[in-house]
């Protein structure tokens, strides 16, 4: 029996219908639509409208608002794995002129370039973008609240730039580049910078009555990277299950989990949110959702992911204000998985083992701190502490006979087998620290060496 296809329970089906229910009804929203993926197959649908007959389904188009971020950070992503920049490369280097240009591309990427968040008047969400025709337009005089590097402050202008930075070194438009490179490959056929039918008209809804009027759907121009897009729950659903496992016509399973790692300090008093790079971290019912949430006027969008659940949710709504996408969202996670946890793949053996790496298998010490060395797949290793709280590490095989960490305190750091003249093994060394069989064993190459008169008693 597996659990990847599996239809969810009438229970759960019915607890999923009575929250986006409510939340179309406490929100006051003319409709709204929600979707569920578990293990990369969309399992669950639903929608709910003001009108009879007329509920929107997964092919329908609502705007996604920032949900555009995370798509212009995979362009970001390719230049960078296609070695045409580097994260840390200033954006003068491939931008030059903006005046801006000291800040790195993974500051704009992570919202730590110290820009300000917002173009200045008259609010670009709800104005044509032909009347910020230039960089400087969406900048204006002072673009630099504060200094790069030091702190997350949210910036669609940085997102502005970062779309300008593909356009520069792609040689192509943003628009272009995006549909090429990404919403192709992944089948996006549904996403675009335009509505295209069937699609959900922008509503806002009086705070103190039940009156509806009409938003504009501005075209965004410079600002479109930042926010532009249009999507469906169906396409949603697809982006979701790349950003969880990486599909190497885009991107590889590397770079987005990359992008799932925090990438700055969150704001002071927000110590469950992050960002990681063009993607959001936040800690809600006890789980880490990665995605972005959404907003333009007339529309609200949340998209979260919980990579270690298997499963994701995406809420769409066609209101400037009312329910909130996200919270629902992360709702919809809950609900399946604590009423269907997931099931665990059966254990199996590795298909191969070394001998010799087996040898390496079991107790190290670091010092008097035991560790426990435990062979993974595809020759990896995996270093955790036997007792209390410790570095705990996972590594990943070279192909030098080194092993690199992949994640924890060892992160990046290399770990290796040092073996004395006869070949027998002398100890492991781990970015300088040695991890010996016993522990402060006389004759051990411990730094420092080992105190002549052994272990003793009071």
């Amino acid at each position: 029996m597996t659990s990847s296809f599996e239809a969810l329970l009438p229970t759960t089906e019915r607890a999923l219908v009575h929250r986006i229910a409510t939340a179309q009804a406490e929100g006051r929203t003319p409709s709204l639509v929600g979707a569920l993926v578990r293990d990369g197959e969309v399992v669950w649908t639903g929608a709910r409208s003001c009108v009879d007959g007329h509920a929107p389904d997964a092919d329908t188009q609502y705007r996604i608002g920032s949900i555009t971020k995370p798509f212009t950070a995979v362009l970001v992503m390719r230049l960078r794995d296609e070695g045409l920049l580097d994260l840390a490369d200033p954006l003068e280097k491939h931008l030059p002129g903006t005046g801006v240009g000291e800040v790195t591309v993974a500051q704009l990427l992570s919202h730590s370039s110290g820009l300000i968040a917002e173009s200045p008047a008259p609010w670009w969400e709800r104005t044509p973008g032909d009347l910020r025709p230039g960089l400087t337009d969406v900048l204006g005089e002072r673009p630099l609240l504060h200094p790069a590097g030091r702190r997350h402050h949210y910036s669609n202008t940085g997102y502005t730039l970062l779309g300008s930075l593909v356009e520069a070194v792609r040689g192509v438009p943003w628009e272009e580049a995006l549909r090429t490179e990404v919403l192709a490959p992944l089948g996006l056929d549904r996403t675009t910078t335009q509505p295209v039918p069937p699609h959900a008209g922008g509503w806002a809804v009086h705070p103190w009555a039940d009156v509806m009027l009409p938003e504009p759907a501005e075209d965004l121009g410079l600002m479109a990277p930042a926010g532009q897009l249009w999507s469906t729950t169906a396409d949603l659903c697809r982006f979701a299950s790349f950003l969880a496992h990486g599909d190497d016509r885009v991107l590889r399973a590397e770079t987005v989990q990359e992008m799932r790692s925090p990438a700055v300090a969150p704001e002071e008093g927000d110590w469950d949110g992050g960002y990681g790079l063009g993607l959001q971290l936040v800690r809600r019912n006890g789980r880490t959702l990665i995605g972005h949430s959404g907003s333009l006027p007339g529309f609200l969008a949340g998209l979260w992911i919980d990579v270690s659940e298997g499963l994701a949710a995406v809420v769409l709504a066609n209101a400037t204000s009312g329910p909130v996408p996200g919270v629902v969202a992360a709702d919809l996670i809950r609900i399946v998985a604590e009423a269907e946890p997931r099931i665990p793949a059966p254990w199996r053996p590795l298909p191969e083992v070394d001998p010799a790496l087996l040898a390496l298998t079991g107790p190290w010490y670091w010092g008097t701190y035991a560790y426990g060395l435990a062979l993974v797949a595809d020759s990896g290793v995996e270093l955790r502490p036997l007792r209390g709280p410790g570095r705990a590490s996972r590594f990943r095989a070279g192909g030098d006979g080194t092993w690199t960490g992949l994640d924890g305190y060892f992160a990046g750091e290399t770990l290796r087998v040092v073996r004395r003249d006869d070949g027998s093994v002398s100890h492991l060394d781990l970015g300088s620290f040695v991890f010996t069989r016993e522990p402060y064993a006389p004759g051990d190459a411990v730094p420092g060496g080992v105190d002549e008169g052994g272990w003793r008693g009071l």
